[in-house]
């Protein structure tokens, strides 16, 4: 038997996990885990059953296509949990795959606990009726989404963004040069996004908008993390042919934005590591044309990056769709290269944002789980 089952669908899913991981194991050094995994969680000491990148797929037309690999991990998974039966199973984001799992689990009277709320108030509200059947108790980043669940009647806790723990107040842009040997001019971080999609979608555009950043800054320089040996190759090939300094890290996305000056950046997770970087940026999203045209239709809010939607103002541009033109994601960042009081502006406004985010998620989240794990662990 296990003391926590769990589920990370992909690499901030992995991050995020890692860190409670770790303040669990403080209270409980034995604790037992396994599940869908990456390579942070397994330095933190969970058995991966299969590894995270196996579920890190997004919108209705890449899922469709990946459908019948992922319905064989789920039952495959459902089977495991229901024979090892856990303590208590923790679903990480990815809700797609997590609230069909913790539906079954939790019928089978294993506790379900989710961290990280799916976007309900900014498309697919209906989306909690679902959540009702196979959640026992709801882990949210933000404050604004406790009260929803507290509407709807669904156990939760507020325990902020383990990041904005992880990431200092006054991010180290001297010591992150030095580490990528940066110097001289303008710093242009490019993330593309930690799935491969998001990669094959958005890295020859974010290149092909460094390209007409450098013909007005020659002097600049390019940092892209790549989340895994595909992506880098991946992005091997969308640089072909072009002449740019840029620098391709093995992961270090941390690294890159304290370095940079100014970031362009796949809507995302990334997006609020951003903002607590304090870095100016341009959120940028492609998605099939099919997949932007129903999720259209869906949305709430006029805004899709996190740090807009925590403003509740566009406080960075968002080029998105027939939007997202390397000419508009170059224009948006030479304007932020250009305008150094909107660059400070934006950098309180980020630092206190990130003061209010300041939870200290991880011993929360361990808090939370408590009453499932016990003296047991």
């Amino acid at each position: 038997m296990i003391d926590l089952g769990l589920v990370a669908g992909e690499a901030s899913g992995d991050l995020l996990g890692a860190h409670f991981i770790a303040a669990l194991k403080q209270a409980h050094p034995g604790l037992r885990a396994a599940g869908i995994a990456g390579p942070r969680l397994i330095q933190a000491g969970v058995e991966a059953v299969y590894p995270s990148e196996k579920l890190a797929v997004n919108g209705y037309v890449e899922v469709l296509r990946h459908l019948p690999e992922l319905l064989w991990i789920r039952s495959r998974v459902t089977r495991y949990f229901l024979r090892e039966r856990p303590r208590v199973f923790v679903g990480i984001d990815a809700p797609d795959f997590n609230f069909t799992l913790e539906a079954k689990l939790r019928q089978a009277g294993i506790p379900t606990v989710h961290f990280v709320s799916p976007s309900i108030w900014a498309w697919r509200p209906e989306r909690i009726q679902r959540i009702r059947q196979a959640v026992s108790h709801m882990l949210v980043v933000f404050p604004f989404e406790e009260a929803i669940y507290r509407d709807a009647g669904i156990p939760v806790s507020y325990v902020g963004p383990p990041l904005a723990d992880v990431i200092p107040l006054e991010p180290d842009v001297a010591g992150a040069r030095a580490t990528l040997r940066l110097d001289g001019g303008p710093v242009v971080a490019l993330l593309p996004g930690s799935r491969l999609s998001e990669v094959k979608r958005h890295a020859r555009l974010m290149l092909d908008a460094a390209v007409r950043i450098r013909s007005r800054h020659p002097d600049a320089r390019f940092v892209l993390p790549a989340a895994n040996e595909a992506a880098a190759r991946l992005i091997g090939r969308a640089r072909q042919g072009l002449d740019l300094p840029l620098d391709v890290l093995a992961g270090q996305s941390h690294t890159a934005l304290a370095a940079c000056d100014v970031a362009l950046v796949a809507s995302g997770t990334a997006t609020l590591e951003t903002a607590l970087f304090k870095k100016p940026m341009v959120i940028t999203y492609r998605v099939p044309a099919l997949t932007a045209h129903l999720m259209r239709k869906k949305a709430l809010l006029p805004w899709i990056g996190l740090p807009n939607i925590l403003a509740r103002d566009f406080v960075v541009p968002e080029r998105v769709q027939e939007a997202a033109t390397a000419a508009n994601l170059a224009d948006d960042a030479l304007a932020w290269l250009a305008d150094a009081p909107r660059h400070a502006a934006l950098t309180e406004t980020f630092r206190t944002m990130h003061l209010a985010l300041r939870q200290n998620a991880s011993a929360r989240i361990a808090e939370a789980l408590e009453p499932y794990i016990g003296e047991s662990a």
